[in-house]
């Protein structure tokens, strides 16, 4: 009882500062029922998006680009090399738990960049509304010269399609009931398996299944043998799917009926030769 108290007090504050903000606020945070998934093989990054669609790509490390069919794109934890391509993305999120997730020097020509930090301790917030895409992020803590820094790294949202995507970027805790009042609704989720760098994997675990997506990318992995416990230890309530490509196209429409694992292998960005 304590928690549901908990998590509603938290939903109301959030959502009445977006409303008090004159802002569009977030689908997400509503419970709704979320259908659809496809899959592209082999798909050009610069190839067109469907419409009512998504297109989610595993660049590297914990890099994704997402991209909506009216040509909005969006670099997850972006560190200034995207691959042999001039390709500019229109919006860079970024943490700083570590170098491989941020840089210093982003491309003057992108249009937003998004730190997931502030000031020591204070975090920071995003509610970039782009029209058909909304990015948004929620502070978490991370672990500091053995202590804590809180709100230095985020959880970016990404709505779009009318899905709701999630980077769960370099976690080291599980999020706290207000936190995960805060995220919503997810209907795809990116997640660091690496074992213990960011989260461990049991408690990876227990995240994820408290937010109930319907497909998890796993990301951060370095060793096969940290994905393959994470693979393992999810396999009795998610279906496995591997996939040799590194991409996925994602829509409202036929999210599979059972929550499933789809397996990217990371690729660099290539231009068409």
């Amino acid at each position: 009882m304590r928690i549901l108290i908990g998590l509603g007090a938290a939903l109301a504050l959030w959502v009445g500062a977006a409303e008090a903000q004159d802002r569009r606020p977030s689908h997400c945070i509503a419970l709704a029922e979320a259908p659809g998934i496809t899959y592209l093989h082999k798909a050009s990054f610069r190839d067109p998006v469907a419409e009512h669609a998504v297109r989610i790509s595993y660049i590297s490390h914990a890099s994704f680009l997402i991209q909506s069919h009216d040509g909005i794109d969006v670099v997850t934890d972006y560190t200034g090399f995207l691959g042999a391509t001039d390709f500019v993305p229109d919006v860079v999120t970024m943490n700083h738990a570590h170098s491989t997730h941020w840089t210093a020097n982003p491309d003057p020509a992108i249009p937003h960049v998004l730190p997931g930090w502030g000031d020591y301790g204070l975090g920071i917030e995003h509610h970039l509304d782009l029209g058909s895409m909304l990015v948004r992020n929620v502070s978490t803590d991370i672990r500091s010269y053995g202590g804590i820094e809180e709100k230095g790294n985020s959880i970016f949202v990404f709505e779009v399609a009318g899905l709701c995507i999630g980077h769960l970027g370099h976690l080291h805790h599980e999020p706290i009931p207000a936190q995960y009042a805060a995220l919503g609704r997810m209907d795809v989720v990116m997640a660091a398996v690496d074992g213990g760098m960011s989260l461990d994997v049991v408690t990876m675990m227990r995240v994820l299944r408290n937010l109930k997506a319907q497909v998890v990318i796993p990301m951060h992995w370095f060793e096969s043998w940290t994905l393959e416990a994470f693979l393992t230890g999810m396999s009795d309530e998610y279906l496995i799917e591997r996939n040799a490509g590194s991409s996925l196209t994602v829509s409202l429409r036929d999210l599979p009926k059972q929550p499933t694992i789809k397996v990217l292998m990371p690729r660099f960005l290539q231009d068409p030769e």
